[in-house]
């Protein structure tokens, strides 16, 4: 999810608010909170707890709630999950290190301490174009023999490695696609699904096109992507996310407002996604 924020550039709750209730109307399965979407770094920390504690609020125990929480200093971070209170959370969204680039064996000690730490279940998250460090299939299956890491958000772009996740992956093991435009083969190889930027915005069809994919409808699942193709290559253009802000902002949801060092989608690109939203709602009729 976003962080909505208004004009003023404080957080804009009565968003926050619409935004649950799309999700839970659009058919999403859980909420995540405090993600890379959700431009976590340039909020406090008293901004984090109250974007959560409103969430958990408006959701009131519909959907489970996922919370990112991530550092690249494992003493510190294991301390800040140790210390939050998990009262309605579901499960913790850990990100590898940025910019630390800590190879496998530093991976595997960090999500180790992380896990033990956590007083609700981990999800790893690998998101090397973020973070310069890409966690390796072997260092993601060893990890998730782990009993209380129980799914990977994978965002590498290799369908290689996810591959070999999905092949070997123990039962209790989920592995959410990271990213939109590989969200179709991804869980067509057998993936449980998407964690979504387009979803935002458009939760029917991403989770129309992740279920057709679950259930092998290989032909409705290639006409829903390509569909949304257009606007999922458009999320990315100026920036995550500017994009996605500016497509709720035409559809009413919150304003297209970001905090620095992001800046707003410029007037070119909110033409060329509203031109995309036309389409979609065009092809949906």
């Amino acid at each position: 999810m976003v962080t909505p924020f208004n004009e003023q550039g404080n957080v804009d709750f009565p968003a926050l608010q619409r935004m649950v209730e799309h999700q839970i109307e659009g058919g999403t399965a859980f909420l995540v909170v405090l993600g890379t979407t959700g431009e976590t770094p340039t909020l406090s920390a008293a901004e984090q707890r109250r974007v959560v504690d409103f969430v958990l609020e408006v959701n009131a125990g519909r959907l489970p709630v996922v919370v990112g929480v991530t550092g690249n200093n494992t003493a510190e971070l294991c301390e800040r999950i140790h210390g939050w209170d998990v009262n309605g959370v579901a499960a913790f969204l850990v990100a590898t290190p940025a910019y630390n680039k800590p190879g496998q064996e530093g991976l595997k000690a960090h999500y180790t301490a992380v896990a033990d730490a956590a007083q609700r279940p981990v999800i790893l998250y690998n998101v090397p174009g973020r973070t310069s460090c890409n966690m390796s299939a072997a260092t993601t299956l060893a990890l998730a023999e782990h009993p209380n890491v129980i799914g990977i958000k994978e965002a590498s772009g290799d369908l290689e490695q996810i591959g070999d996740i999905l092949a070997s992956r123990p039962a209790h093991f989920a592995v959410w696609s990271g990213d939109d435009a590989l969200a179709m083969p991804t869980v067509a190889m057998g993936a449980d699904g998407l964690i979504s930027v387009l979803g935002n915005a458009f939760p029917k069809p991403m989770a129309a096109m992740v279920e057709q994919a679950s259930f092998g409808q290989t032909h409705e699942a290639r006409s829903t992507h390509a569909t949304l193709k257009p606007l999922m290559a458009l999320m990315f253009e100026e920036g995550n996310p500017a994009g996605i802000k500016a497509a709720m902002n035409h559809l009413g949801l919150c304003e297209g407002d970001v905090r620095l060092p992001l800046t707003k989608a410029s007037a070119a690109l909110k033409d060329k996604l509203y031109a995309a939203i036309a389409a979609l709602e065009v092809s949906a009729h």
